[in-house]
This record gives structure tokens, sequence and C-alpha cells, in this order.
């Protein structure tokens, strides 16, 4: 295991690959969505307080550094309007529920559950950002991604006791991470549907007197048999 205060390396390598997101914001490559990193910024330091009062010490500075980092890509999104994204009906679903996660915690003052329902809330919050990452990958940068996956692959590193409180959200952070960054980097989604797009039966138009179910006569039609002198054709 790592010594704990690797943590501090992770959550600059986070705030490194926000800021790599936030310069692309502010030139327009990216087109955040404000909901999701608004509640972004929100449900970590809502986890972050509540692993305070649970005792988990400096790794929680993982999880303070994935809040605050959404927070300077939400300001960017500010300075360059024509970078955000259009905001949906089901950004404000999302929304509305991950504010429920959020109050939530502050109904029950539980740390554990403080902690699940910030990690719901994250997700829910998130899932605008992943539906816009699978459809438009371009519109995202995946500095941030891979920064975030960082922060906590090193903090989950540093673990010597592994409770719930210590270790739930360096994992949810990992899997979300990994997820946009397959998403984002690996342009899962248009590449899946350039595949299905060939592959489709409807590419293929049949060819008038070709063999019924023949592959090859929609490229290749086979010419029309020759008539015998002399024939009526009828």
């Amino acid at each position: 295991m790592l010594d704990v205060h690797f943590v501090i390396l992770g959550a600059a390598c986070s705030l490194a690959g926000v800021a790599f997101y936030v310069r692309d914001t502010l030139r327009g490559r990216t087109q955040p969505n404000r909901v999701t990193w608004l509640l972004w910024g929100a449900a970590p330091l809502v986890a972050f307080a509540a692993e305070l009062g649970e005792g988990v010490g400096l790794r929680s500075l993982m999880t303070f550094s994935v809040g605050f980092g959404p927070l300077l890509v939400l300001g960017a999104s500010f300075v360059n309007p024509k970078s955000v994204w259009r905001i949906g009906r089901l950004d404000w679903a999302c929304g509305g529920l991950s504010v429920v996660g959020t109050v939530t915690w502050l109904a029950t003052r539980q740390g554990l559950v403080a902690i699940a329902a910030a990690i719901a809330a994250d997700a829910l919050a998130g899932l605008p950002t992943l539906i816009k990452s699978w459809r438009a990958p371009e519109t995202e940068s995946a500095g941030a991604y891979l920064g975030g996956l960082a922060n906590a692959v090193l903090t989950l590193l540093t673990v010597t006791a592994w409770t719930a409180a210590v270790a739930a959200f360096p994992l949810y952070i990992a899997v979300i991470a990994s997820i946009e960054l397959a998403f984002v980097g690996g342009r899962i989604g248009p590449r899946l549907r350039s595949q299905v797009g060939r592959g489709s039966p409807a590419a293929v138009v049949p060819v008038a007197g070709g063999d019924p179910g023949g592959t090859n006569d929609a490229i290749s039609p086979r010419p029309a048999p020759a008539r015998a002198p002399g024939s009526s054709g009828t």
C-alpha cells in the first residue's frame, strides 16, 4: 500500500485534469452540461463533510478535489456561453433527483447514509453527461476524467482498513471516470453506431432480376439471359 500522503498527488492529478477541461471550455472546444457540473460539485462536497465526520482524515482530500474541480468548470461555462450544452427535461429530472439525495443527508445527518446519498446524487447528476458522452463525445474532454481516475486509484492504494466510509466514494469515482474515459476517449458510441449502420440489412438494396436472397446481386446483378435468334420474347 502507498503512504497516505499520495492522496495529495491524486488530488493534484484531478485538479490538473480539470484545468485542461476548463481551458477547453473557455476555448469552446467542450460543452459542459451545467446541471451535471453544478451537482458534481455539490454532491462530493456533501460526501466530504460526511467523511470528515466519520474520521476519514487525509483521504477525504480526494472527495474534496472531485467536488471543487467541477465548480471551476461551471464558472468557466459562464465565461464562454457558447460552450454550454443545451439542457433538456432529462437534465432537470436527474438534477431534481440528485437534489433529493443531498436533502437526504441534510435530513438524517448520518455519515454512511450521507455518503450513500451523495454517491446516488452524483450518479444521477452525471447521467445526462454520460448520455451526451455516448452520443457526442466530441463535446467532452477526457482530461478531467483521466485526472479523476488517477485521483481515485491513488487514494484506494493508500487504504489500509477497508470500510464503506473510506472506500465507497473513491470506488465510485474510479468507476464513473473509467466509463467516461471509454465514452470520450474511445468514442464507443459513434463507433458502434457506424458499425451498425454499415451492417444494416436496409443498406443492401435488391436489384431487379437478381436471385432473391442472393447477397452478391445487390453489388453485381446478373445479366439477363440472351434470347434465341428469332424469338419473339413471349
